[in-house]
């Protein structure tokens, strides 16, 4: 098992080692084609890696697929594992989209220019895991020795999905006032960027900059949103791989697509409404599990992933057929 997740943490470290260190070695603004063509990339090496979870746990490599799902009681196989990883890739990645609008935010509000975007999100994503993997070590330990947690999560997301639903504001930041304001108070900052540094020496006196006042902000707002997307993931599987591997990849990916969405999720104005609806699908499969796989049987996350792909894929119909009006 320890073989496995070191593999895997040495195949990402080599995605963003050529995505940092080939394709982004210098400073420059990311245009929308490059910034899809990479997200197909992460997105076709997701598809692949399922392929790799399918025989890895109907062969049990590294001890994988060998030990109980707690969530729906029964041991994965190859195909059964492959379905909740993508189903995991799909949610997470999903339920992340507002968080591209709030980054664009952020970056509008500091004024971060365009060539160095990409750094913080970069270095962004590096933090976004490490927090990630803690909070699914302990959600998942949670989940195996105390299963009622299950039900816990289950009214969470849907308590969650209905005040998205029935909100006035579409999208929420971070207080950025506050958290600046605590960052100035333990840390100089300097008023203007020096290129892309976080950290710059003025007369002898280690200075943050508003690069890293940026960089901070977009953790926190991972922190936020992950509090939301991880508890979900919980509703397909509770094996730790499975639940850390599609978190990465959303990861991922989505920072690679905020370049093409950033200037165009606020044009889909039934984006919250599909969000909502997939958080409050996932919180009701937490809730009546038993009940749905006596239902639909074995395949129930398949079936999950397939409403899941609808609800997405209509919210962005309806968001074309129905745009928004054009500001006054």
């Amino acid at each position: 098992m320890i073989a496995a997740w070191i593999g895997f943490i040495l195949f990402v470290g080599v995605i963003l080692a050529i995505d940092l260190g080939v394709l982004n070695r210098e400073a420059h603004v990311v245009k929308m084609k490059e910034a899809l063509t990479f997200a197909a990339f992460t997105i076709a090496l997701a598809c692949g890696f399922a392929v790799v979870v399918y025989f890895a746990y109907d062969a049990h490599w590294f001890g994988l697929g060998n030990s109980v799902d707690t969530v729906d009681k029964v041991v994965n196989d190859g195909r059964l594992a492959a379905v909740k990883f993508l189903t995991g890739y799909v949610i997470e990645l999903s339920l992340s989209m507002d968080n591209v609008f709030v980054i664009a935010l952020i970056f509008a509000h500091l004024r971060v220019p365009p060539q160095y975007q990409h750094r913080v999100l970069f270095w962004g994503i590096l933090g976004a895991l490490g927090m990630r993997g803690a909070m699914i070590a302990v959600g998942a330990g949670l989940v195996q020795r105390y299963h009622w947690v299950i039900y816990l999560f289950g009214v969470f997301l849907v308590f969650t999905a209905l005040r998205m639903l029935f909100a006035k504001d579409a999208h929420g930041s971070p207080n950025e006032t506050w958290i600046i304001r605590q960052v100035r108070r333990y840390f100089p900052v300097t008023d203007a960027y020096h290129a892309q540094h976080f950290v710059v020496r003025i007369d002898g006196r280690r200075y943050l900059t508003p690069l890293a006042i940026a960089l901070i902000l977009v953790e926190t707002t991972d922190l936020i949103f992950a509090v939301d997307s991880i508890p979900a993931i919980f509703a397909i599987t509770a094996d730790p791989f499975l639940v850390f591997t599609s978190n990465v990849f959303a990861i991922i990916c989505l920072r690679s697509l905020y370049f093409g969405l950033a200037g165009l999720i606020e044009k889909f104005r039934y984006l919250k409404v599909s969000l909502s609806l997939v958080l409050l699908l996932v919180g009701i499969k937490m809730l009546t599990a038993g009940y749905l796989k006596a239902w639909l049987g074995p395949n129930v996350n398949f079936w999950l992933l397939g409403v899941i792909f609808a609800i997405l894929i209509g919210g962005a119909v309806a968001s074309i057929l129905r745009p928004l009006p054009p500001a006054e």
